[in-house]
């Protein structure tokens, strides 16, 4: 087998014929049939950028001489699975839906070479070929997430696309855009022009962890326009990827109530804040208690921000966060005390449980549905709500007990902020030592569950949080390689995490890195840190021994 056939994530099966390929050419179709038109111009595209073949169109497989690429819909596959055959006849990719067809047509460019994921050809001299065989493949989960975080440390929309792009690559399609936080508002709201004015930016940054000593003395912000938000999801549509929006409440707001100081509790803020003067956004890390009020303008100006992101994101999901709301304020509030005694509940995690209940009803009944960090079942679970099980296995398998829709990302195994090894040299080392192997052994259904109840298990979503990843080079060496293996996970029906072949997907990773290169990532390396990805002095906050695994 050569390094072409060796596939990321690996297929479900592949058969190489003894001899034979199909040579692309100057003179080489690619045929589109109905339904397959977007797959085909995006193949088109990518293929001429990298190879400079122009790939004309063709109406008939037959056209193709035996040279050529047809791409047309089988409704016997399911939506997104996929078959690719190379024969004498050329190349033929089918899905089941469009979704299915794009799949394949990744498989497709990765066994063009890693050459084909540049944007420029190397040798226009050189020929392309795909060896005879035939791949038949499919999904195991229906979500297959990253989460990146854009609030900490913001991205700019170049920036974002090409992590789309490199979603697509690896045959991820949920894009969690976590838009929201207490460092930054990341998304234009028309009718609330302050978020964005005065909440998309604060005026330094803390370097490395919370107690770290070091600051960047500048300001830091930014934020995207509804036409760039409008732009953002229309990319990854054409790549068959959902963008679900993140918009945090209750907690996770200081920048919200920066930018409009009634949204927060007033009565007991006005009273901590030196001077009585508003709050600015936050410059540090770690749980802010600077929370929203529990009151009816909350909510109103809330159900306002959500009419606009509905009108962007037609995501079936809509993100409310819903984690680590710390409850001192509400606590010490009498507006918030009043609140619980008025609805007749019992405590400050009943007022968020009622919070989160109100905007998955007004959610509900517009058609969308509400997913949450697993924070959200405290109190009770809303009920119509999915939940992102992060703090371990433990709300997913309560969730999926109840009922609910559940996305596993546990931190213990796909939070990628945290270190990759446990050398001095890895930069600004956060949490525990996560390595490839341990992502690539990572198992998203809990084995407790019963067969109805893993039914619940959507899929599976690994999480790229930012507060110590300052550049966009940061943020691609703590994601990749780990992502390659997580993505492997999400896609391929593998064995059980003892038995999984983690010595054959370092063999095939040893073509993937060379794929990665083409597409100009900057992963860390296997043998550790290049000497620009390191920060020494800068303090993390590193912890030992193994994770809890629950």
């Amino acid at each position: 087998m050569t390094s072409e056939t060796e596939l990321i994530p690996a297929p479900r099966s592949v058969v190489v014929a003894a001899a034979g390929e199909v040579r692309l050419t100057a003179h080489s179709r690619l045929c589109a049939g109905t339904a397959t038109e977007g797959v085909g111009r995006w193949l088109r595209t990518v293929l001429w950028q990298a190879t400079g073949l122009p790939l004309r169109e063709g109406r008939e497989r037959d056209e193709t001489d035996g040279d050529g690429i047809a791409l047309r819909l089988d409704p016997e596959l399911g939506p997104e699975e996929y078959r690719l055959v190379s024969d004498r006849n050329g190349v033929l990719i089918e899905g089941g839906s469009a979704a299915g067809v794009f799949w394949g047509a990744q498989t497709l460019r990765q066994l063009l070479g890693p050459d084909a994921h540049r944007r420029a050809p190397l040798d226009r001299d050189r020929t392309w070929v795909v060896p005879h065989l035939t791949i038949e493949d499919a999904p195991r989960f229906r979500w297959r997430g990253l989460m990146l975080d854009v609030a900490r440390h913001f991205m700019p929309k170049e920036g974002v696309l090409r992590h789309l792009d490199l979603m697509a690559a690896h045959k991820l399609n949920v894009f969690h855009f976590h838009l929201t936080d207490d460092q930054g508002w990341r998304v234009e709201i028309k009718r609330y022009p302050r978020l964005t004015e005065v909440g998309s930016w604060r005026a330094r940054t803390k370097s490395g962890h919370r107690a770290s000593p070091l600051w960047e003395e500048k300001p830091h912000g930014g934020f995207y326009t509804q036409d760039d938000i409008r732009e953002i999801v229309a990319y990854a549509a054409e790549r068959h990827i959902t963008v679900v929006p993140e918009i945090d409440v209750p907690g996770h707001s200081q920048a919200a109530i920066a930018a409009y100081p009634e949204l927060g509790n007033t009565d007991v803020i006005t009273a901590s804040v030196k001077g009585g003067t508003a709050l600015s956004v936050w410059d540090n890390w770690g749980i802010s208690a600077n929370v929203l009020a529990p009151t009816d303008n909350t909510l109103r100006f809330y159900e306002g921000v959500f009419e606009e992101v509905l009108g962007l994101f037609p995501s079936e999901f809509i993100h409310v966060g819903g984690d680590e709301c710390l409850k001192d304020q509400w606590r010490q509030s009498p507006t918030a005390q009043a609140r619980i005694k008025e609805l007749g509940l019992a405590d400050e995690d009943e007022l968020q449980a009622w919070f989160i209940g109100h905007f998955d009803t007004w959610l509900t009944a517009r058609g969308r549905r509400l997913i949450g960090w697993d924070e959200i079942l405290e109190g009770g679970l809303a009920k119509g709500a999915a939940v992102s099980s992060w703090r371990g296995y433990e709300g997913g398998v309560a969730a999926a007990r109840a009922g609910h829709d559940v996305v596993m990302c546990p931190e213990q195994y796909v939070y990628l902020d945290h270190r990759q090894a446990a050398g001095e040299d890895e930069p600004v080392p956060i949490g525990y030592v996560r390595t490839l192997k341990d992502v690539y052994r990572f198992e998203p259904v809990p084995p407790e569950l019963t067969p109805s109840q893993a039914a619940h298990v959507l899929g599976t979503q690994a999480n790229v949080w930012t507060e110590v990843m300052e550049d966009p080079a940061r943020v691609d060496y703590q994601t990749y390689p780990r992502l390659s293996a997580f993505s492997e996970v999400a896609w391929s029906a593998l064995p059980a995490p003892a038995e999984r072949d983690f010595a054959d997907f370092e063999r095939r990773m040893t073509a993937h890195y060379r794929r990665l290169d083409a597409l100009g990532v900057g992963y860390r390396p296997p043998t550790g840190p290049l000497p620009w990805q390191k920060r020494p002095g800068v303090l993390g906050r590193p912890l030992d021994g193994a994770p809890p695994n629950r």
